[in-house]
């Protein structure tokens, strides 16, 4: 499965950005990508994208739960309308169709600049247990890391990077043409450094003048109560590292949780399917029940029905603290569904005894109302589905 990009990166912004920074970020991406604007089809999709990041992060809370769990931790995201955030999609085309002529209009651009590290993705098992109580892991991966023989710049010890030849250090060729409406500007990406603005004449024996090694390094992940298959935990800044000073990227560790060999785990609550005997159902019993804190007692009141579902208050599943400040925000139950078990090989005392007990219950068959399948099915589970 794919990592849904970084919202920090899809915003092209640092982790410590402000909320005036972001906002005018975001409003500088939506003029660029807004579809009334941009004919590319790729753009709509990128102004969705954009939106989505920028709803999450302009929210102190969203924000908070983000930086922790990542997009688990947000849930499905999603993004308001083209307006959320800005004032109107008519200030923007307005500040757009300001930038030809203007002012803006000979501005070039700066050459590429610090550049933000890679994400990565740690896929970590852990079992059922410890997905309800949490468990503090210990993991080893390989992360790119800055080069410590030319400290990050690729050139050999002793020399350096020189400006780009071509362009001048400005990673753009500006060729200027003469139409009928006059003349006009075309700027590319320098070829000759890839938009770098640099060469480096004598690369680094290293790292061959990549700027990164690629190294081995063993963390410590904190796993909170409560989280399940597919949840995603940010460990900010330990994945690859930057160039030319940007910021690390972050490593995401995706869990994935090993089944119980009786529990079964529905959201927060805790599954767990039991057998009775006949006479257990008739009569009624105090049985001893499994659950995730150890044994506790059920009492079974006389005439219970298979399918019957009984609730066990505070015994399931730690709801998870998206907000990450460790607060307790509660725990689901445990339901447990009891089958009654027919005996199919009997003993001769038994057979008896059943005989003589057919004989008080008479043989009278009564129909039952039709109740469809989906009736019939939750008489059989209980309220599992209600």
């Amino acid at each position: 499965m794919a990592v849904k990009r970084d919202y920090y990166e899809v915003l092209e912004v640092s982790r410590t950005v402000t909320k005036e920074e972001l906002k005018k970020q975001y409003r500088r991406l939506a003029r660029q990508y807004h579809p009334d604007v941009n004919p590319d089809p790729a753009a709509s999709e990128r102004f969705k994208e954009i939106s989505e990041a920028y709803e999450v992060l302009s929210d102190d809370d969203k924000r908070a739960a983000y930086d922790r769990f990542g997009h688990a931790g947000v849930g499905n995201g999603g993004f308001g309308g083209y307006e959320q955030g800005f004032g109107g999609f008519a200030d923007i085309f307005e500040e757009f169709l300001g930038s030809f002529g203007g002012a803006g209009a000979g501005r070039s651009r700066r050459r590429r600049g610090p550049r933000r590290g890679s994400d990565l993705r740690y896929d970590l098992t852990i079992t059922f247990e410890e997905a309800i109580f949490g468990v503090e892991r210990e993991i080893e991966y390989r992360r790119p890391e800055t080069c410590a023989t030319c400290g990050g710049n690729g050139a050999e010890p002793g020399t350096r990077p020189i400006a780009c030849t071509t362009c001048g250090g400005t990673g753009e060729v500006r060729r200027v043409q003469q139409s009928i409406l006059g003349q006009f500007v075309n700027v590319a990406t320098c070829t000759t450094c890839g938009g770098t603005g640099e060469l480096i004449p004598n690369v680094c024996h290293e790292c061959n003048g990549r700027k990164l090694v690629e190294r081995t390094v063993t963390k410590k992940v904190k796993i909170p109560p409560g989280v399940d298959s597919e949840t995603q935990i940010r460990l900010t800044g330990e994945g690859g590292a930057g160039l030319d000073g940007g910021p690390a990227g972050n490593l995401f560790v995706v869990l994935n949780v090993t089944p119980h060999e009786y529990f079964q785990r529905r959201g927060d609550d805790i599954l767990l399917v039991l057998q009775i005997n006949v006479a257990q159902a008739a009569l009624g019993d105090e049985i001893a029940v499994p659950t995730v804190e150890g044994e506790t007692t059920l009492t079974v009141p006389p005439g219970t029905q298979s399918g019957k579902e009984f609730r066990l208050r505070g015994l399931g599943v730690p709801k998870l603290d998206r907000s990450g400040r460790g607060a307790n925000v509660g725990r689901g139950d445990q339901l447990v569904i009891l089958q009654v078990a027919i005996p199919k090989h009997l003993s001769a005392e038994q057979r008896q005894l059943f005989q003589d007990l057919s004989r008080t219950l008479g043989t009278e068959v009564v129909p039952q109302k039709d109740k469809g399948i989906l009736g019939t099915l939750k008489d059989a589970l209980g309220d599992l589905f209600g």
